[in-house]
């Protein structure tokens, strides 16, 4: 049923003449007609009679209006539903704990009156076919990977460098170093068991071994970083990386340490990716916020693999 149709004949009948209907939707006296007619048409009824008072409704007619009437609040919450200004904005973070949570958290404290959606997605090609289809609004992501440039629909913006730390357990032989550089690190063992080939992080983890010599192990199954925890706090010889942001929690009895990496510092490089044409209020606003809080936080003598979008 034509809604444009409907609209027409509900003005039709509570005006009660085609000529103010008309003046009412902005369109001709003729346009009106031609919408009651294909109307009429399309039901098998007649819903107005012609009358020297004007246009008076048919016991057909008054028997759809109410109908019709509630036709048109449906449509219109449904057009509602998916305008940018009256739904939430929706935003990958990857992960709950890691910085680019933390960066939508402060926006939120910002911009309460911004309503969210927070989507966890697994990989850069995910996140980016998320945000063609219009799935989601936007993703935080080191971009772009080697051989995988963004599509010329999609923008990305470099918006935190987030310094990596390196964890250890008390027994470690670097346990008690108040920092240490990336030549101290090689011949060490730095387990990642949440490094999954083909995604962005382990195109970054794979460049900074290869740049400076480290043994990076993703050996084993991913039981999450509680475990990560555990076996890092019980194993000597094992310690793994963490970003300075990344937000975990650990018994007071693991006696864990985290330790500035120096000579360069290795930075974490999030971007946020969005769609060029979405037109969403709250994605500008989220993007002049972090442009603005996040604009001096550059790491001098830092390090990020020569395919990472600039600055």
């Amino acid at each position: 049923m034509d809604v444009d149709a409907v609209r027409t004949f509900v003005a039709a009948a509570e005006a009660g003449r085609f000529q103010e209907t008309a003046a009412e939707l902005a369109i001709t006296q003729q346009a009106v007609s031609k919408r009651i007619a294909a109307l009429e048409r399309n039901l098998g009824v007649r819903l107005f009679t012609r009358t020297p008072r004007g246009a008076e409704l048919t016991i057909d007619g008054q028997a759809l209006l109410p109908h019709a009437r509630e036709l048109l609040r449906v449509a219109e919450r449904a057009l509602a539903s998916v305008r940018p200004e009256r739904r939430p904005l929706r935003v990958d973070v990857i992960a709950s704990r890691l910085a680019t949570s933390g960066l939508l958290r402060d926006f939120h404290r910002a911009h309460p009156e911004a309503e969210l959606d927070v989507l966890k997605l697994f990989d850069v090609e995910t996140a980016v076919a998320a945000i063609r289809s219009g799935a989601i609004d936007a993703s935080f992501r080191a971009v772009a990977m080697p051989d995988r440039p963004l599509p010329p629909d999609v923008a990305a913006v470099r918006v935190l460098d987030e310094p990596l730390q390196l964890l250890t357990g008390p027994a470690h032989a670097l346990a008690a170093a108040r920092s240490v550089t990336l030549a101290q690190l090689a011949g060490h063992r730095i387990w990642m068991p949440g490094i999954v080939p083909g995604t962005e992080w382990a195109a970054y983890y794979d460049a900074l071994a290869a740049e400076f010599g480290l043994t990076i192990e993703a050996t084993g199954p991913n039981f999450g970083s509680d475990a990560l925890l555990d076996t890092v706090a019980d194993t000597p010889a094992l310690a793994t990386f963490l970003g300075e942001r990344t937000r975990l929690v650990w018994p007071a009895g693991h006696g864990l340490r985290r330790i500035p990496v120096t000579g360069p510092t290795p930075v974490y490089p999030h971007s946020l990716l969005w769609r060029r044409d979405n037109p969403h209020p709250a994605l500008a606003t989220l993007r002049a916020h972090l442009a603005a809080t996040t604009a001096d936080q550059d790491v001098p003598g830092s390090w990020v693999p020569a395919w990472v979008l600039p600055r």
